[in-house]
């Protein structure tokens, strides 16, 4: 099985690379690459974000064919795909993030800044919050319904069928912290930086 690591210089993405090459422990051909063909050919891809919405779209739209490769693979294809924090927000159709920006538009819905109810809560939220695993989903097999995931993020996506939703967290509001619909799935916390727990949830998608 051939395992892609979308790379578009979104950020410092070696925690994502090592904890899936530990995961996958040569079990895997897994790459890192931005290479078109190595994506259209792959099994399953992850889309990694770091940073603003807007700097990961514009980052996906620099390279020459990127998006709509990606397109053809999750939407056409039909394939597993993972997107992890920004990498989740940008199935939206739209972000508010630095200025309006046009998402992947594979999840009807908006990407906005969590309401802080003026300073009670800090942004970014940033460390181990309690998830709610709200719908049965593949990835969070055999992961207990409240397991602790590791967060850094000031910006929610917000779907608008709420049909999508695998699992929330509490911060000020219930944040959707992870969907999946079909064959796609994304989660707002960082898995590679969620200890075991994370590592499972990554052994999963692996075993799709």
């Amino acid at each position: 099985m051939k395992v892609t690591i979308v790379d578009y210089n979104s950020g410092n993405i070696s925690s994502v690379i090592n904890s899936f090459k530990e995961v996958a422990k040569n079990k895997i051909d897994l790459e890192v690459t931005s290479d078109l063909q190595k994506i259209r050919s792959s099994d399953k891809l992850v889309l990694p974000g770091q940073g603003s919405f807007k700097s990961c779209v514009d980052a996906l739209n620099a390279i020459n064919g990127l998006t709509e490769a990606l397109s053809e693979f999750t939407i056409n294809d039909k394939k597993p795909l993972l997107g992890i924090c920004v990498g989740l927000q940008m199935f939206a159709d739209i972000g508010y993030e630095e200025t309006e920006t046009k998402g992947l538009g594979w999840i009807p819905g908006k990407v906005s800044k969590i309401d802080n109810k003026d300073g009670m809560f800090k942004l970014p939220h940033i460390g181990w919050n309690e998830i709610n695993i709200v719908k049965e989903s593949k990835i969070f097999k055999n992961l207990d319904k409240n397991s602790h995931m590791y967060f850094v993020h000031s910006y929610e996506f917000i779907p608008d069928n709420k049909n999508v939703i695998s699992a929330t967290t509490d911060y000020s509001t219930n944040i959707v912290c992870a969907v999946e619909k079909e064959n796609i799935f994304g989660t707002q916390f960082h898995p590679e930086k969620s200890d075991k727990l994370g590592l499972k949830l990554i052994d999963n998608f692996l075993n799709l």
